[in-house]
């Protein structure tokens, strides 16, 4: 299975597991990572949820493929199902992030409550450089835990950067060695499942009251350019020059 899905002490864990492709996501699996967080916020015996990925990779992202046969087509979208389960779920959520982490992949931390990362992590978004724009809210979300300076480099330039200038970013909680990463990711999970459901609950919303309606705007804001950029000759020129392995040559 290309999303890996279980349930153990009171934890559900959903890990993108496609380590052949570095775990590129592809639309069906964006279908079982939303029914994955759906199943773990309606199941009671389930109080915290950890995404992390097999094979020593966290995402790379979309797989190049599947995505322009499947391109995002609006709300309805697996993506926008997704974005929407993860900016919507009821329960503490940890990212575990054992390597590569590009598009996606460190967009979804900005609507973790946790996340922890090994030394060998690698971050990325490059929107821009694909011809395209931020995505799942980051242009709101980036800059209010970066700044603004930091974001705009990393959103405009689209280059990647390590684990500890993640840290440094307060993109990232706290930087492991990589044996070391899922075993206190356990912990810091243990710790909130025993914690009241309640007030953890409550606690969560009071954080993000102000955020909800800013972020749910951008998130439609940004899928409606981002299809309409998807279309476009500087994001078409981008993909054939990756296809093709070559520079891209922008008007």
């Amino acid at each position: 299975m290309a999303v890996r899905f279980e349930v153990n002490e009171r934890v559900a864990t959903i890990a993108f597991s496609r380590p052949e492709k570095k775990n590129a996501i592809t639309s069906t699996m964006y279908q079982s990572l939303a029914g994955g967080l759906t199943e773990a916020c309606a199941n009671p015996a389930v109080r915290v949820i950890v995404i992390t990925g097999d094979g020593g990779a966290f995402t790379a992202g979309n797989d190049l493929a599947d995505f322009l046969q499947r391109p995002p087509q609006g709300e309805g979208s697996p993506v926008a199902q997704f974005m929407t389960a993860l900016r919507t779920v009821s329960k503490p959520v940890i990212a575990a992030v054992p390597g590569l982490a590009i598009g996606i992949g460190t967009t979804l931390l900005m609507h973790c409550d946790l996340v922890y990362a090994a030394q060998e992590a690698k971050f990325a978004m490059p929107f821009a450089q694909l011809g395209l724009c931020p995505e799942f809210a980051s242009s709101v979300l980036l800059p209010r835990i970066a700044g603004y300076q930091r974001a705009a480099e990393k959103l405009l330039l689209g280059e990647a950067f390590d684990a500890n200038e993640a840290e440094r970013m307060g993109l990232v909680n706290r930087v492991l060695a990589a044996a070391e990463l899922m075993p206190f990711v356990g912990q810091q999970a243990a710790k909130l499942a025993a914690l009241p459901v309640e007030s953890l609950r409550i606690t969560r919303q009071l954080m993000r009251a102000d955020l909800q309606t800013p972020v749910a705007a951008a998130m439609l804001t940004e899928l409606q350019h981002f299809t309409r950029l998807l279309d476009g000759p500087a994001a078409k020129e981008a993909f054939s020059a990756f296809l093709e392995k070559r520079k891209p040559v922008f008007d």
